[in-house]
């Protein structure tokens, strides 16, 4: 942890590439306290807000893809067997939130990979049970990569916005009181994308009911 915590406190586009590959794997490193400072930085110059989105949605891709084709060759008993060891715990994972994560890609369809991004405790463990499903690895990029880049995007904007009104020793302390309200936007974007794909379903079935 003290190496993430180096990498942390210097952030650059490769670290922030880096340390989100972690993120979307199993590793708990917190994408607010990348992504965040990474925007509030950029805000001062030292970075570009926009080649900050794209390296930390790089890294999600990189990391979720290793999720997905780990879960397609090994098979869900060996998923299970590691989320509950020693490493699994050490990681913060068990077979409950592995088994979660399953529901809500069964419940959701595809569309979970884009939705499930957004979602605490969902978002990088939503690969695994895709991989698990088989699902086309392209539609699986695509959806994570829009899904990632909606995320990095609503952080980047909180840390510009940040910039203007606090200083930087108090911003980590800022991140956490603002989280309510990113889990509110995050919320009403997975509402509407959910109901955006499941109007569009509804419509084509439609559709093809008429040809």
């Amino acid at each position: 942890m003290n190496f993430i915590t180096s990498l942390l406190s210097n952030l650059n586009y490769g670290t922030i590439l880096f340390l989100m590959l972690l993120e979307s794997t199993v590793v708990p490193v917190p994408s607010e306290f990348v992504v965040t400072p990474a925007a509030y930085h950029a805000a001062s110059g030292q970075l570009d807000v926009w080649l900050v989105i794209l390296f930390a949605t790089i890294g999600a891709d990189l990391g979720a893809s290793i999720n997905y084709f780990v879960a397609l060759y090994v098979g869900r008993p060996v998923i299970y067997k590691f989320a509950n060891s020693k490493w699994g715990k050490m990681c913060l994972l068990n077979q409950e939130k592995v088994e979660k994560s399953e529901r809500y890609f069964d419940e959701h369809g595809i569309v979970a990979t884009l939705t499930g991004r957004l979602i605490p405790g969902i978002r990088h463990l939503i690969s695994i049970p895709a991989g698990l499903a088989r699902m086309h690895y392209g539609k699986f990029l695509l959806y994570t990569t829009i899904g990632a880049g909606c995320w990095h995007a609503i952080l980047a904007g909180l840390g510009w916005y940040l910039h203007t009104i606090v200083p930087e020793d108090q911003l980590n302390d800022k991140i956490s009181e603002y989280a309510e309200y990113i889990k509110l936007i995050i919320l009403a974007l997975v509402i509407a994308a959910i109901v955006y794909f499941v109007v569009k379903s509804y419509l084509k079935k439609k559709n093809n009911k008429r040809d």
